[in-house]
């Protein structure tokens, strides 16, 4: 089961609403309208990446649905072709497997967190008071050191990077 995308608007250090994008956008569309000045932040709740608005409705697709494959390559040695190709459901199935496993490692999803709330505060917290000490208490995985050094953040931001973290 695959967790739904949702997003985080910020207009400065104030986060303005979180869900699907399209929600977002209308929201954005409201708060422009009032004043056409207005600066956003988008950001993905689960990587801490910043991403693009579209403020513009999309346009209908038209044709054949699109199924979500990306082709890339890999680069194996031939032992490990080997070895996929005698895996259940061939190399593809394999792969997906594994990834799939890796995903849900406990060590792997807390290091994915720590990483994301980084690059969240990194963008909206480099400039406030506190934001070294955080940094260095946020990849010691150190809830109290965090929570004293960002105790004078705005609440948007620091409660954001909380639940990024798993720690509201």
């Amino acid at each position: 089961m695959t967790q739904e995308t949702t997003y985080s608007l910020f207009e400065g250090h104030h986060r303005l609403a979180q869900g699907e994008m399209s929600a977002l956008a209308a929201v954005a569309r409201a708060s422009l309208a009032r004043d056409p000045n207005t600066s956003f932040r988008v950001f993905d709740d689960l990587t801490g990446e910043r991403v693009g608005l579209e403020l513009t409705p999309p346009a209908k697709a038209v044709g054949r649905p699109k199924l979500g494959i990306v082709a890339r390559e890999v680069s194996l040695l031939p032992r490990h072709w080997d070895w996929l190709a005698q895996q259940q459901g061939g190399p593809s199935a394999a792969l997906r497997r594994l990834v799939e496993t890796a995903r849900r490692d406990p060590v792997t999803v807390r290091k994915d967190a720590l990483n994301a709330a980084y690059r969240f505060v990194g963008d909206m917290a480099g400039d406030l008071p506190g934001f070294e000490e955080a940094t260095r208490t946020l990849f010691n995985d150190d809830r109290e050191g965090f929570l004293a050094n960002t105790v004078d953040w705005p609440v948007d931001v620091r409660g954001q990077a909380l639940r990024m973290l798993g720690w509201s």
